[in-house]
C-alpha cells in the first residue's frame, strides 16, 4: 500500500460518506464497491471532479461469483480435485472479502492529471441484473458493456444498442456465467451439402482434465542417437 493509495482511498471515504459499501486497499489497488442506484451520480463526481479527475474508462466487466471461494474441482485426472491455489482466509486481506450477491459490474478508471487508478465495483440484483449504462459518463463503455451483456447477461439500462457482440446470431445463454456447460448446449459445423453453417446437439462428453507434460530429464547424458 503506497500513501497515495491510502490518500485517495480517504478522499473517497470522505467525499461519498454514507454511499460506499466498501472500501479496499490491497496489492497496490483501491477498490469501492457501491449501490447500483448511486452508480451515475458517483461515476459523475469521479470523472469531473478534480481531486479524483477519472476520465478514463480503461475497461468494465461482469463478474460471477456463484462459485467464489471454491479451493477445487474434481477431474479425471486426481481423485483429489485440483487446487485453485485458495489460501485461508486469515492469510490474505484480499480473500476475506465476500462478494454481495451473484453478478457484479466492475469498472477500472484511471486519472491521467493525478496519476492514479480506481477500481469501482456494484451489485446487480441476483435474479434480474440491471445496472445503469455509463455511456453518457464515458463512451468507451459502450463495447464494454455489449460484452457484458453478451458473456454475463448483465443488462444496462440506457444503453441505445445493447446486443451481443462475441457470439454468433442466435446464440443462447451467457457463456460466462459459471452454470454455462462448458461444451455449450449446441454443435455447429458447416454443412457441405447444404452450403451452410448448421446447427445439431451436442456430441463430445464434458471433461475436466488436469494438464500434465512430460520433460526429459536434462540431467541425463545426450545420448549418441539425440545428438544429431
Amino acid at each position: 500500500m503506497t500513501e497515495s493509495d491510502q490518500a485517495l482511498a480517504e478522499r473517497l471515504q470522505k467525499r461519498f460518506a454514507g454511499k460506499l459499501l466498501s472500501t479496499l486497499v490491497a496489492v497496490s489497488e483501491v477498490t469501492i464497491e457501491i449501490s447500483p442506484a448511486d452508480l451515475l451520480e458517483i461515476c459523475t463526481a469521479l470523472r469531473d471532479e478534480e481531486e479524483f479527475a477519472f476520465g478514463q474508462l480503461v475497461d468494465l466487466c461482469g463478474v460471477d461469483y456463484s462459485t467464489w471461494g471454491h479451493a477445487q474441482w474434481q477431474t479425471e485426472a486426481a481423485n483429489t480435485g485440483f487446487s485453485r491455489g485458495v489460501a485461508e482466509a486469515e492469510e490474505s486481506q484480499e480473500l476475506s472479502w465476500k462478494p454481495r450477491a451473484r453478478f457484479a459490474s466492475v469498472y477500472h478508471l484511471l486519472s491521467h492529471s493525478n496519476n492514479q487508478r480506481l477500481r469501482v465495483r456494484t451489485f446487480p440484483d441476483d435474479d434480474n441484473p440491471v445496472v445503469d449504462s455509463v455511456v453518457g459518463i464515458w463512451s468507451s463503455a459502450n463495447w464494454y458493456e455489449r460484452e457484458a451483456f453478451d458473456l454475463f447477461g448483465i443488462m444496462f439500462e440506457g444503453h441505445e444498442d445493447l446486443r451481443r457482440i462475441l457470439t454468433d446470431y442466435g446464440f443462447v445463454g451467457h457463456p460466462f456465467r459459471k452454470d454455462f456447460p462448458l461444451s455449450g448446449n449446441v454443435e455447429m459445423r458447416y454443412d457441405v451439402e447444404q452450403k451452410r453453417v448448421v446447427y445439431g446437439p451436442v456430441e463430445i462428453e464434458p471433461r475436466t482434465l488436469v494438464p500434465r507434460v512430460i520433460r526429459a530429464n536434462t540431467d541425463d547424458p545426450v545420448s549418441e542417437d539425440t545428438q544429431h
